[in-house]
């Protein structure tokens, strides 16, 4: 197995782990087990298991973020486009395994010593809200800076509660409401046709 087949073995069965039992509840042998490796093999790609989960943290964003984009731009100006988060949403919750938002997660379970955890977290968020603020920028007209944060704020909002509450109740219903409410955002906005 090469260098970056073991390096992106150790992450994918972490991952899986990770957004299945949870930060805290993984140990390094389980991630080892399932990863088929020697605990050497493991040290020598990953300092600690935080090591391990800045890289599944950023898989699953870098991964999230890419899909969110091409969601967007397979679909016509305007309103299906502001509301494209929403859709990917619904397709990854029919997904076997949705376990809800990986980094919330993760987050629930830190505790406030690990801060480099948490910046990522927080990088990562900042960026899905930056790439919300360009959807609402190229899709609504003459729009002001405090509106595009306002409207692409809201959209966050809704998408992050959908994410959870989907995952608490086992239904997709939150979906569809933060779906249906977020129009009311740019309801006095003009939206490209």
């Amino acid at each position: 197995m090469g260098e970056i087949t073991t390096h992106n073995k150790i992450i994918t069965s972490a991952s899986n782990l990770f957004y299945t039992n949870g930060y805290n509840s993984t140990g390094i042998n389980e991630i080892i087990y399932k990863s088929g490796i020697a605990k050497a093999t493991l040290y020598s790609h990953f300092k600690s298991k935080e090591d391990i989960c800045i890289a599944y943290l950023q898989k699953r964003h870098d991964s999230f973020l890419e899909s969110l984009k091409s969601y967007v731009s397979k679909r016509k100006k305007g309103r299906n486009q502001l509301l494209a988060i929403f859709d990917l949403l619904r397709d990854m919750y029919r997904e076997e395994d949705f376990q809800g938002c990986w980094a919330l997660k993760t987050l629930g379970e830190l505790s406030p010593k690990q801060k480099k955890l948490l910046a990522l977290i927080q990088k990562h968020k900042k960026e899905l809200l930056l790439y919300l603020g360009e959807v609402v920028g190229d899709n609504i007209i003459n729009i002001s800076k405090a509106e595009t944060e306002k409207i692409s704020g809201g959209i966050y909002l809704l998408y992050d509660s959908a994410i959870t509450e989907s995952h608490l109740f086992k239904n997709d219903w939150p979906i569809y409401m933060a779906r249906s409410i977020a129009p009311l955002l740019f309801a006095n906005s003009e939206v490209v046709q």
